[in-house]
C-alpha cells in the first residue's frame, strides 16, 4: 500500500537537515519548510537519510533449504536491516545455473515485496567447476542476470575462469570470485597463525586468497573484463587490489560487517558463531581491510548473509558449518568500526552499501541520489541509539549472529522500498506498506 510521507529534517548522506515528499513510488521534492495535504509526517530529527542499502552477497537459501530461510524471511531481515536491494547467491538446491532456476527467485521475491531480490548465476555447471553454466540464457532471461559466481566454491580451474570473464563481456557481466585455493585449505578450520597453532586447529593461510586473487586480476587485464572478489580478508589481499587498481584494472572488491570488527581470537571459546568462510582474520588484517574501504581501495560492504539452522553450529567446532547471518546488524557494525572511528563518514556510507553495490551488479532504481524524480527507496537511521543485539532484532530463521549479547549502535527507523515502508517507526511491517 502506497501513502504520500512528508519526511521532515532528516540528513541527507549525514550532511544538510531537508524535507522530502515522497508520493507514487518516487521523491517528489526536496526542500525546507515542505508542505502536503493529507501526507503522513514523519519527524526524522536526528535521523540520517540513506539511499536504501544494496547487498551484493546474500544467501537466501531457496530453493532447497528452507530450514535456514526463504526467500521471504531473508527479505524481512533485509529490509529490517536498512537494505531495499539484495543480491542472491546461486547455492541452492537446483543450483542457481540456468535461466529456469533464477527466474523462480525472482518470481519468489517479487511476492514477498520486502526489497528488490537480484538473483546471482553460478558461473558453472552445479557450482563444480567443470564447464561454463548457460551465463549467456541467465542473462536474457527476465532476471537479467549480470553478476555470476560460485560462492562457496572457487572457480579454481584458469581456462574456466578465463572463459568464464571472457563470456560475459558481451552483456557487461562480472564475475564475483570466490578466492580460495581448495589445496592450500583442504581440512583448514580458521585461520592460520598464533591462534590456530595455540588450539590445535588446522590453520587457512591468507596466501589462499590471496594467489588466487592476484591470478584473477591478470586474467582479468589480459581479458578485458570486470572481476569482483567477494568477502576479502587479509591486508595481502588489500595490497593486491590495491596494486591491480593502479594498474587500471577492472576490478571491485567487498568486505564483511565481520571482517572489520572481528578477530581469529574469537575462536579461543570455539563458539561455532564465529566460523565463517574465509575466517576471521588477525588484528593487522582487521586494520588493513579498515583502512582499504576508507581509501577506496575496497569498493564495497556486502554481508555475506549466510544462515544455518541451530543444529548446525550448535555442535563441535570441527563439524560446524561456516557462516553468520549479518542484513539486520551490518549498518550497525560499519557504525562502530568505520565511522564513529572516523574512517567514513555517512556519505562514505551511502556509497559503500548503497551506490556502489547497486552500480557493479547493475541494479537499476537503486543507490539512486535522495532528489526529486528518484525512486523513493531509503533507508532512515538514528546513530544515536546503542542498545544490546538479541534474537528479537533478527527476523530470518536462522540465529546464528556473532553479535548476540553484544552492545551496537544505531538503529533502522524507517526503510522505504521504491515508496512502500517496509520498516515503519523501527517495526518491521507483517507485509510491506501495511501498518496497524
Amino acid at each position: 500500500m502506497t501513502e504520500t510521507l512528508l519526511i521532515r529534517g532528516a540528513k541527507l548522506d549525514g550532511g544538510a537537515a531537508a524535507d522530502l515528499i515522497v508520493e507514487g513510488g518516487m521523491i517528489s521534492e526536496t526542500g525546507h519548510a515542505l508542505s502536503r495535504a493529507g501526507a503522513t509526517v514523519v519527524d526524522a530529527d536526528g535521523l540520517v537519510a540513506l539511499p536504501g542499502l544494496v547487498d551484493l552477497h546474500t544467501h537466501l537459501r531457496e530453493p532447497g533449504y528452507e530450514a535456514s530461510e526463504t526467500v521471504l524471511t531473508g527479505s524481512r531481515a533485509a529490509a529490517a536491516g536498512g537494505y531495499t536491494g539484495v543480491f542472491a547467491m546461486p547455492n541452492t538446491l537446483p543450483v542457481a545455473d540456468t535461466a529456469g532456476v533464477v527466474e523462480q527467485e525472482l518470481a519468489l521475491g517479487e511476492a514477498a515485496g520486502f526489497v528488490t531480490v537480484q538473483p546471482i548465476g553460478a558461473v558453472t555447471v552445479g557450482q563444480k567447476g567443470e564447464r561454463l553454466a548457460e551465463l549467456g540464457a541467465m542473462a536474457d532471461s527476465r532476471a537479467r542476470v549480470r553478476v555470476f559466481s560460485d560462492d562457496g566454491f572457487c572457480v579454481w580451474d584458469p581456462l574456466i575462469m578465463r572463459r568464464a570473464l571472457e563470456y560475459v563481456k558481451a552483456f557487461d557481466g562480472v564475475i564475483a570470485q570466490h578466492a580460495q585455493d581448495p589445496r592450500l585449505t583442504e581440512g583448514a578450520q580458521m585461520n592460520e597463525g598464533a591462534v590456530s597453532a595455540e588450539l590445535g586447529l588446522a590453520g587457512w593461510p591468507a596466501v589462499a586468497e590471496e594467489s588466487i586473487i592476484a591470478r584473477d586480476v591478470l586474467l582479468a587485464e589480459h581479458v578485458g573484463s570486470r572481476l569482483h572478489v567477494c568477502h576479502l580478508s587479509t591486508a595481502g589481499s588489500v595490497e593486491i587490489i590495491r596494486w591491480a587498481k593502479r594498474r587500471g584494472v577492472n576490478v571491485t572488491a567487498e568486505v564483511t560487517p565481520h571482517h572489520l570488527l572481528l578477530t581469529d581470537e574469537l575462536a579461543r571459546g570455539y563458539d561455532a558463531r564465529f566460523k565463517v568462510n574465509p575466517p576471521l582474520r588477525r588484528e593487522e588484517d582487521v586494520r588493513a581491510v579498515r583502512e582499504g574501504l576508507a581509501d577506496g581501495t575496497i569498493d564495497i560492504v556486502a554481508t555475506d548473509h549466510a544462515p544455518h539452522p541451530a543444529e548446525a553450529k550448535a555442535c563441535e567446532w570441527q563439524a560446524a558449518a561456516n557462516g553468520m547471518v549479518g542484513l539486520e546488524s551490518a549498518l550497525r557494525v560499519v557504525q562502530l568500526a568505520m565511522v564513529q572511528t572516523g574512517m567514513l563518514t555517512w556519505a562514505d556510507v551511502a556509497r559503500v552499501m548503497s551506490r556502489a553495490p547497486a552500480r557493479i551488479g547493475r541494479l537499476s532504481g537503486h543507490g539512486a541520489p535522495l532528489t526529486a524524480g528518484e525512486p523513493a527507496s531509503l533507508t532512515l537511521y538514528d546513530p544515536s541509539r546503542t542498545r544490546t543485539f538479541s534474537t528479537t532484532d533478527l527476523h530470518g530463521r536462522s540465529a546464528n549472529s556473532p553479535y548476540l549479547g553484544r552492545e551496537l549502535p544505531g538503529e533502522v527507523r524507517w526503510t522505504l522500498h521504491a515508496g512502500v515502508a517496509t520498516v515503519a517507526d523501527g517495526r518491521l511491517l507483517d507485509a510491506p506498506g501495511v501498518r496497524a
